[in-house]
């Protein structure tokens, strides 16, 4: 079974930790040892695993890839949103996790991040939480 998270973001370009919304599911599953898989099925947002301690990690990161990738670049693309794409890309769209006894097995600074990259909008991310 494939669980279904829905977020609405608040900004063009953000990092939101959905930490506790993949565990929520990955409990709801009932699976105590496996991996989990967290997705978003969107071109211009990404899934990634980075400090969620200190909340300066993911302005930096923001700002960092915000530089890489500027909007203010003339790009081919017609719909306007090329930058978000290659950010997404960048990015990557799912991240893997060990999940043991029930938890999920991140670092101890670990979060999730779903990441923003043309908002802001409704976002939808997938777990899929599977058994050994």
């Amino acid at each position: 079974m494939i669980h279904k998270i829905k977020v609405q973001t608040g900004h063009m370009t953000e990092m939101i930790n959905i930490t506790v919304e993949v565990q929520r599911e990955v409990t709801r599953s009932g699976v105590k040892d496996g991996l989990v898989t967290v997705y978003v099925p969107h071109t211009t947002a990404g899934i990634t695993i980075n400090e969620g301690a200190d909340p300066s990690v993911k302005e930096d990161i923001v700002d960092t890839i915000n530089e890489l990738v500027p909007w203010e670049r003339v790009y081919g693309h017609a719909e306007g949103n090329s930058p978000a794409h290659i950010k997404a890309s960048l990015v990557g769209p799912s991240e893997a996790i060990p999940l043991e006894n029930g938890q999920l097995q991140l670092g101890q600074w670990q979060s999730i991040f779903l990441c923003e990259f043309d908002g802001p909008r409704e976002r939808f991310i997938y777990v899929k939480v599977l058994a050994d």
